[in-house]
C-alpha cells in the first residue's frame, strides 16, 4: 500500500497548491494550461493503448463494457453521489462545480494502463515504482486540474485511495486469471479511456466516460475465455 499512500499525498499536495494559486492564475493561462494537460492525456493514453495483443478483445471489451454501463447508468450514479458531495461543500455564489471536479480528477488517476499494473504489480510482487511514478505525473496534473476545477479534485483523493487501494488488495485474488496478456488487454482497454478524458479536457467531446468504466473488467475475461477456446480448439 505504500505506493497507494505516497499517490494519495501527491494528489493532496498538488490539488493544495494549484488552490492556493487558483486566484493568481489568469482564466486564458489556467484554460491554455488545461489543454496542455489534456494534449498530454491523449499521449499517456496512446501510448498505453499500444500494450494491447489483440484488437478484438479490445473492441469487444469496450463496446460490451459501455452497454453494460449505460444500463446501470454509472455515470449517472456517480454523479448524483458527486452532487450530494458537492451540497456539502459548496459555498453560495461559486462557479465552478466541484462535482465536475472529482469526476473529471477520479478517473484521470484512477483509470489508465498505470493505475492497473502498478496496482496489480504492488500487490503482486510488493513492487510500488509504477505507482509512484503515477504518483510524480499526477501531482503535476492535480495543481493545473485544482486551479480550474477546484476543491473537487482536492476530494478525488479519496477516491484514489479507496480504489487503488481496492486493487492492491484484491490482486491476490485475482492472481488465478491475471496472466501478462491479461494484464496488457486491460491497460489497453483503461488507456482508451483516458484517451477519451484527454478529448474531454481538451474540450473536444463530452463522453460520459464513467460508462465505459466496466469495460477495463470485460478486457481479461474475454481474454480468458478465448483463451480457454484456442485450447480446446487446438
Amino acid at each position: 500500500m505504500f505506493g497507494v499512500i505516497v499517490n494519495v499525498i501527491t494528489v493532496i499536495l498538488g490539488s493544495c497548491i494549484g488552490l492556493l494559486f487558483k486566484k493568481g492564475i489568469p482564466k486564458r493561462v489556467s484554460t491554455a494550461a488545461m489543454t496542455g494537460l489534456g494534449a498530454c492525456t491523449l499521449f499517456i493514453g496512446i501510448k498505453g493503448s499500444l500494450s494491447g495483443d489483440n484488437i478484438l478483445i479490445v473492441i469487444a471489451s469496450v463496446v460490451l463494457g459501455v452497454i453494460f454501463g449505460t444500463l446501470i447508468n454509472i455515470d449517472g450514479a456517480i454523479n448524483k453521489l458527486a452532487k450530494n458531495v458537492e451540497k456539502k461543500f459548496k459555498k453560495q455564489g461559486q462557479n465552478v462545480s466541484i462535482a465536475q471536479g472529482i469526476v473529471t480528477a477520479t478517473l484521470l488517476f484512477c483509470v489508465g494502463s498505470m493505475t492497473v499494473t502498478g496496482s496489480i504489480e504492488a500487490g503482486l510482487t510488493g513492487d510500488n515504482s509504477v505507482l509512484i511514478t503515477k504518483a510524480t505525473l499526477d501531482f503535476v496534473s492535480s495543481m493545473m486540474l485544482a486551479s480550474t476545477l477546484g476543491i473537487g479534485v482536492l476530494l478525488s483523493s479519496v477516491c484514489v485511495f479507496i480504489i487503488q487501494g481496492g486493487l492492491v488488495l484484491f490482486a491476490s485474488l485475482i492472481a488465478p486469471i491475471m496472466s501478462t496478456g491479461a494484464i496488457n488487454e486491460m491497460s489497453c482497454v483503461g488507456s482508451i479511456l483516458i484517451i477519451m478524458i484527454g478529448t474531454n479536457l481538451m474540450g473536444i467531446s463530452k463522453i460520459k466516460v464513467s460508462d465505459f468504466l466496466p469495460s477495463i473488467i470485460f478486457a481479461p475475461v474475454i481474454y480468458n475465455i478465448m483463451a480457454i477456446i484456442l485450447k480446446l480448439t487446438a
